[in-house]
């Protein structure tokens, strides 16, 4: 296991800064998501630690041990990429192998960590069988074994389910996590799927724009984004965020109603933040909107709200009747459940509830 520590780490492409002045420490054993949009810089931080960038500035240590210069093949890490890399005129067992093999490991080594690796990830009845003509799940589950088999300190995975269906998908984030548990590697994930990101990671580092953002727990980053980027980007629909003029406890939202805060800012123009999943059916409730669209998802049921140019997304659960398009719909948001965040720069405020 290692621990790596990024200090004030940044990277340009000539004119561009793809990263700027990262400071992040991924612990001993830990598996930490590298979660934002396409280009926010996280497969950029990724290809630096793995060696194959250099920084512009900052650096990189493993241990406490500086790696500027040090070779992708002398850091000890193992890396999958987003489009699998495998040897296709080779067999499953043979390419399993390879990494073992180049390390120059007894052929008893090589046997029991193919045979480790294959039963882990499901692979055994197809061990004698060539890579080529395989499915892309099957094949991208082989390139996953083949790093895995060195059984290195550091485990560097870039999107590395993004080509694959969605059931395998969700089989796989329950295998990577539990091929981290078993070999105890750092590992590090990136991903712009925050479901991936939520369901696997010991913790989150949230970027945008080649900034790192936040950093937590996913519950953490869930509950208290630091700022309306956050609030929206995590959480599937993302925090409602409302116009509000807050005055004593309470928050006015005009044409919706008012929110009551345990603790407020004073007198403030806010947004007021709240998950669709805290919004509670209330006939007495004080706040009120339009039911404009209603998708029923499985045992969910999301409801599109409108007043105005105001838009809130509700989620209820099965035990709720779902309103119908075009009905008023009245509400409640519990005090605790509420963050504020400023205006003008979407950072998040002192919390409030």
């Amino acid at each position: 296991m290692t621990e790596i520590v990024l200090d004030t780490l940044g990277k340009d492409f000539g004119s561009f800064t793809a990263l700027r002045d990262m400071d992040l420490t991924i612990r001993d054993g830990e598996f930490m998501a590298l979660l934002g949009p396409s280009g926010c810089g996280k497969s950029t931080t990724m290809n630096m630690i793995a060696g194959m960038l250099e920084p512009t500035r900052g650096q990189i240590r493993f241990d406490g041990k500086r790696i500027d210069g040090v070779p992708m093949a002398k850091r000890g890490v193992g890396f999958v990429f987003q489009n699998y890399a495998i040897f296709t005129h080779m067999s499953v067992r043979e390419n399993l192998a390879y990494g073992p093999k180049a390390q120059g490991m007894s052929r008893a080594e090589v046997t029991r960590r193919v045979s480790d690796i294959a039963e882990l990830l499901q692979l055994t009845p197809m061990l004698d069988r060539r890579a080529a003509g395989l499915s892309v799940n099957i094949l991208q589950r082989i390139a996953i074994g083949r790093s895995a088999a060195v059984e290195p300190a550091i485990f560097l995975l870039d999107e590395p389910l993004s080509n694959v269906d969605a059931a395998f998908r969700a089989v796989m984030r329950s295998e990577l996590k539990g091929l981290q548990r078993r070999f105890s590697q750092t590992m590090v994930y990136v991903t712009h799927d925050q479901l991936e990101a939520m369901t696997m990671a010991d913790r989150i580092a949230v970027m945008d724009h080649g900034r790192l953002l936040q950093v937590g727990t996913p519950l953490e980053v869930y509950n208290n984004p630091s700022d309306t980027f956050v609030a929206r980007f995590i959480g599937s629909p993302g925090m409602n965020l409302i116009p509000a003029r807050v005055d004593g406890d309470t928050a006015h939202m005009d044409g919706i109603g008012a929110l009551t805060l345990t603790a407020a800012p004073g007198t403030a123009q806010v947004l007021a933040g709240f998950r669709p999943e805290v919004v509670h059916p209330d006939d007495d409730g004080p706040l009120a909107m339009g039911v404009e669209i209603v998708e029923h998802i499985g045992a969910r049921t999301i409801v599109h709200l409108r007043a105005g140019e105001t838009e809130v997304k509700a989620v209820l659960d099965a035990e709720h009747t779902a309103p119908r398009e075009g009905q008023a719909f009245r509400f409640r948001v519990d005090a605790a459940d509420i963050r504020l965040f400023d205006p003008a720069t979407g950072a998040a405020m002192k919390r409030h509830g």
